[in-house]
């Protein structure tokens, strides 16, 4: 947690300035029981109403001027705060971004969302509560013990044994709640992620009738996390009726001294009831340092938490931004001896494969379920790296490249069409962002997606919702291809990214990337032969090996995995035909 305070050092005048209005709002405060002290002994007393007055008029200057302290602390708090919150974020968000794919996996994205969220809140509120109160309470404490020594030495006795036993009564609830707090956090992050889980799979959840089963796992979630918060709130709640009953004591006490000393002569009533007045203070503040520090250990515990994903190293390393590489042989992409195996897993997802695509080709890749056709292309531009062999992209190893040359060189469409919300336009400028209204067209056309715009009543503006939930699936495939195309990247990855397309609107994409003017290699993974056989190459996998390599006539003479496929979907086909 410490090491996160370097976000805050941009905020150190507010750090300074936050709890010295604080101070100066408690030294007032401190001054109002002996004014009150003042009016009991000297205007009632007296029964003098201009004293009186007067005495009321300094104790609402006393208000006054203690109010606009706390407003200025309270403003100086909040602006270190919040902005202290803020760069957290900015930092996490760009660390987290810096991770490889494997690195996320790792981690798993409802632990990130949590970081993200629920802890950076929780820091941001410690930080607002420790400006405002860390110096503030134990200075109250101690000043208003020192006050009543000032006004009754014998009296403030009852305060030097009252003190311990408060401190013991709440130091001790909060040594025990506070390894429950954490337990507590662990708990909220398992709701977050069925939660998560049940929204995002809410489509399957119900395709299964899995309903009731999900709501019943959730439901223990969220009775074991409620179970811990009632534990922890029970301990705490324990907190006020004990230190309550100990103050009463307290004040029995003080009043009973006080009122043999006043029979006695030797003290005033006003001094009693400043006394008394100091006792509460020192209570209030009390149970406001014990709540702070509560909340200052749910601080470090989140602090902690996030620093650790900060501390992270990404298990990838690029070249320097400043380094670019010089492509020798362009938009050429070699595979040699390459092998992959996913972190945790026991045999590799791509194990020893060749092969070379040079500038236009259109590589297809084919392959079961699980044979590595995704993992391959993923490699190109390093979203995962290889345990061994090389992969070079124009002539140069992708280990080379800085990470912006290299994904810039790369146009990608992965097996899930993701759009983010905005305007059609904001979507496709991610792959160019000044690329021009007639560059947009183009390879809305190239991605037969152009009647997809002309549908919508404000064609490029039209905004899309949220995960583009206001588009069917082939909408989003084909807005999606027109993203990468309109980079004009050398490298096109089209990841089973017409799966949602009718046979009739694939054919048209497959002719038009045939005609691209800026001639990439295109790779097209897809489990359907119709998607692939054009192409100048096919690759088929096999269990992560490459089982064959060839045109779609070779291939059916010469590799077993390709003819087994074939003839399965010819069979299908034939099937369907006949209904």
């Amino acid at each position: 947690m410490i090491k996160l305070l370097k976000y805050l050092r941009s905020y150190k005048k507010e750090c300074i300035l936050g709890p010295l209005f604080k101070m100066l709002e408690a030294i007032f405060e401190l001054f109002v029981p002996l004014v009150v002290a003042a009016i009991i002994d000297k205007g009632i007393a007296d029964r003098d109403s201009s004293y009186i007055t007067g005495m009321c008029i300094l104790m609402a200057a006393l208000g006054a001027i203690g109010l606009a302290n706390t407003l200025f602390a309270q403003y100086f708090a909040a602006k270190a705060a919040t902005g202290f919150a803020a760069k957290l974020r900015h930092a996490l968000l760009s660390h987290v971004q810096k991770l490889s794919y494997s690195d996320i996996n790792r981690l798993g994205s409802s632990t990130l969302i949590t970081r993200m969220t629920s802890d950076i809140n929780q820091v941001q509120t410690g930080t607002n509560l420790a400006i405002r109160l860390l110096l503030r309470s134990p200075f109250i404490v101690f000043g208003a013990m020192i006050m009543a020594f000032t006004v009754d030495v014998r009296g403030a006795f009852v305060f030097v044994v009252t003190i311990p036993v408060l401190s013991v009564i709440v130091f001790g609830i909060m040594l025990i709640s506070i390894p429950m707090f954490k337990k507590v956090q662990n708990r909220l992050d398992r709701v977050m992620n069925s939660t998560r889980e049940n929204l995002s799979g809410v489509r399957v959840i119900r395709a299964f009738g899995q309903e009731e089963a999900e709501t019943e796992s959730f439901e223990k979630d969220a009775e074991s996390l409620t179970s811990m918060q009632k534990t922890v709130g029970r301990i705490s709640a324990l907190m006020n009726p004990l230190t309550y009953v100990v103050i009463n004591l307290a004040v029995i006490a003080l009043i009973w001294t006080g009122a043999v000393r006043v029979e006695a002569g030797l003290l005033t009533q006003g001094a009693v009831v400043a006394l008394y007045n100091y006792m509460s203070q020192i209570l209030v503040e009390l149970i406001k340092l014990a709540n702070l520090i509560i909340n200052l250990t749910k601080t470090a515990a989140c602090g902690n938490r996030i620093q650790r994903i900060l501390e992270i190293n990404p298990s990838q390393q690029f070249a320097d931004e400043s380094d670019r590489a010089e492509i020798t042989a362009p938009s050429e992409v070699c595979f040699e001896n390459v092998t992959f195996t996913y972190e945790g897993a026991s045999l590799p997802s791509v194990s020893d494969v060749s092969f070379t695509a040079k500038k236009g080709d259109i590589i297809g890749i084919i392959g079961g379920t699980g044979s590595g056709k995704s993992t391959l292309v993923n490699l190109i531009p390093r979203f995962y790296d290889a345990d061994s062999g090389k992969i070079t992209v124009g002539g140069i190893d992708v280990n080379k490249y800085p990470k912006k040359q290299l994904r810039e060189s790369v146009g990608i469409v992965p097996q899930k069409s993701e759009l983010m919300s905005g305007t059609i336009r904001d979507n496709l400028l991610w792959g160019k962002k000044d690329a021009s209204d007639e560059e947009i067209t183009e390879a809305l056309k190239a991605a037969q997606a152009l009647d997809v715009v002309q549908s919508k009543s404000k064609g490029l503006d039209e905004v899309i919702t949220e995960g583009g939930r206001n588009l069917s699936g082939g909408q989003k495939q084909r807005l999606c291809i027109a993203r990468a195309i309109v980079r004009k990247p050398d490298i096109l990855i089209l990841d089973d990214s017409a799966s949602a397309l009718d046979y009739g609107t694939e054919a048209s994409l497959r002719s038009a990337l045939r005609k691209l003017s800026f001639q990439p290699v295109i790779f097209i993974v897809s489990q359907r032969i119709i998607s692939i056989k054009d192409a100048d190459k096919i690759l088929v996998m096999d269990d992560g090996k490459l089982a064959g390599s060839g045109t779609h006539s070779e291939l059916l003479e010469s590799c077993t995995v390709y003819r087994e496929i074939y003839n399965s979907q010819q069979m299908k086909e034939g099937q369907a035909h006949e209904a």
